[in-house]
């Protein structure tokens, strides 16, 4: 009985708690970031590079003997091929350059510049000509498609732009209904809990289940959406350069913390109805149930 009562009162509690870092996660704006302090300061010298007569400018990356050494194994090969073929194929300092990146951290319902990553934003945000943060939109809007684009262009990336829709929906719609189940589930267990009853218990751990189940598909959807993101088409419009790095927040990992202790406390919810021991009556059982003929 207090083995039984220890799992029920631990899962209890660690729903609670996975309750808690699922709700803060859900309201916070750090689930993805990005920092482009490196790319600002590079495109500061670039721009600032000496144009006098006589001054030849030469990016150290694409000096042709950087690579020139004598013998290279089969790794090492593959990866000079590799990174030969990205700067082939990558754009242009100026190209780069020509479009702003700013340091944000995005999060389920708004996307927010980040505080002192950046004093020209941050002096336009005190003067109030900009927001600091814009509500990401969970529905389809033409407005966001770039012009003076081609044809085959614009289709593309009007089909990549409902996809990226679709997973946005898909995460906000997945977590908010893995709370709710989460929540009902330890109204379901505390009520078993306060009348002793195992089959509800029960039940509250299979909702914990249910709950992470859900918890795991909008974790994954978001992750898919991230890197759908930075894999549209063109490049020029969507990707990132090298020099910019980018990476999940706290809130994530917030998140994922919930989703563990959901799993857990599900566990120890299933758990605790069997390691119980079941209630024995003093009375002796009827006739019938004896097995003996009146």
């Amino acid at each position: 009985m207090a083995a039984g009562r220890l799992l029920l009162y631990t899962g209890l509690s660690l729903a609670l708690c996975a309750l808690g870092m699922l709700a803060v996660a859900i309201c916070s704006d750090h689930w993805y970031e990005t920092d482009a302090r490196k790319h600002r300061d590079r495109c500061k010298a670039f721009n600032t590079r000496r144009v006098d007569p006589g001054f030849i400018y030469n990016n150290n990356n694409n000096l042709p003997l950087r690579a020139s050494r004598s013998r290279l194994d089969r790794w090492e090969g593959k990866l000079l091929r590799a990174r030969n073929r990205r700067q082939l194929f990558a754009m242009s300092p100026a190209d780069e350059c020509s479009r702003q990146y700013n340091s944000t951290n995005m999060g389920l319902w708004r996307k927010c510049h980040r505080q002192g990553f950046d004093p020209e934003i941050a002096a336009l945000i005190r003067k109030g000509e900009i927001e600091r943060c814009t509500y990401i939109k969970y529905h389809y809007s033409s407005a966001t498609i770039p012009r003076n684009l081609t044809f085959n262009i614009t289709k593309t990336i009007r089909q990549d732009e409902w996809h990226a829709l679709h997973l946005r929906r898909m995460t906000a719609g997945f977590m908010g209904m893995a709370v709710a189940i989460i929540l009902f589930g330890w109204i379901i267990g505390v009520l078993g809990c306060c009348w002793d009853r195992g089959l509800m218990q029960y039940v509250a751990g299979l909702l914990f289940l249910m709950g992470g189940t859900f918890c795991i598909i909008s974790l994954c959807t978001c992750v898919a959406g991230i890197n759908f993101e930075l894999s549209r088409y063109p490049r020029y419009l969507y990707g990132l350069p090298d020099d910019i790095s980018h990476g999940y927040g706290w809130s994530m990992f917030c998140a994922w913390g919930g989703l563990g202790l959901t799993l857990i406390s599900g566990f120890f919810c299933t758990l605790a109805p069997s390691v119980q021991p079941v209630p024995r009556t003093n009375h002796p059982k009827s006739r019938p149930e004896n097995g003996t003929v009146c």
